[in-house]
């Protein structure tokens, strides 16, 4: 039996809320799937409305590895396919990287389907351009320290000697410190900085501000959690126009 009829288990970047940000490939395996782990409340609800009848629900939220694996593992040993619906894309902090490394060793199939993830979302909240021409080439995702370490030449610090565009997950409730590491490395205090809080959610919140401000604007807003920041040139006014379009610029399709 090859892969494409075996049972297997599907990571399905559910977008960061709206529910029509999945992609349509994502719904399809949802509907071949009889059982179904979705990461609790970060997911819109409406999704679930694509399971098949009678399909086995999971919620995550309140499961260890050991039992989102065991689920996995009895579904596709009774020769049912599973999808496992993670917020946004499953590449970024979607702790997949265990969970596949745990069905290798069971020798269980599975496959990765994309999906959208907060930073975009911000993005076109925001009505912005992440890398704008002759203001950021470079997107630096990241989040700062706290009960998950990250590595120490990955350390705010060491980010903010480099220029770009910063986006930081999981860490809005100590801006403050974020702020104060990009000034100490001689970044503007006037620097646009914005935050947006569930993005692409009902209750979505977008704050904008510098580096100087954002940090008592957020304590303002009370958000704490479930936000994304983006500190970088391409926030504030525009500049260059990209060459892409330029009539004077030509290209392989453009003389």
């Amino acid at each position: 039996m090859d892969n494409s009829q075996r049972p297997q288990v599907y990571f399905i970047g559910a977008g960061p809320g709206d529910p029509e940000l999945i992609t349509l490939k994502g719904i399809n395996a949802i509907k071949r799937c009889r059982t179904v782990i979705y990461a609790g409340s970060l997911v819109a609800p409406e999704i679930l409305d694509h399971c098949i009848a009678g399909a086995a629900i999971h919620n995550s939220a309140s499961m260890n590895l050991e039992q989102i694996i065991a689920v996995m593992v009895a579904a596709t040993g009774e020769g049912h396919s599973v999808a496992r619906l993670h917020t946004g894309d499953p590449s970024l902090y979607g702790a997949i990287q265990e969970q596949m490394a745990e069905l290798d060793q069971r020798d269980i199939a599975y496959s990765v389907i994309p999906g959208v993830t907060a930073v975009f979302a911000a993005a076109a909240a925001l009505r912005t351009e992440l890398t704008a021409p002759e203001q950021s080439q470079t997107l630096v995702i990241s989040r700062i320290a706290g009960r998950t370490p990250v590595p120490e030449d990955e350390e705010v610090a060491r980010l903010a000697c480099h220029g770009g565009t910063f986006c930081f997950y999981l860490s809005v409730n100590r801006f403050g410190e974020i702020a104060r590491q990009f000034l100490d490395q001689g970044w503007s205090p006037q620097t646009p900085v914005a935050m947006v809080y569930r993005a692409s959610w009902p209750d979505e919140l977008m704050r904008r501000g510098t580096l100087a401000d954002m940090a008592g604007q957020i304590a303002e807003s009370g958000v704490n959690k479930h936000a994304v920041v983006i500190i970088g040139k391409p926030l504030g006014a525009i500049g260059a126009y990209s060459k892409l379009y330029d009539r004077d610029f030509s290209h392989g399709t453009r003389p």
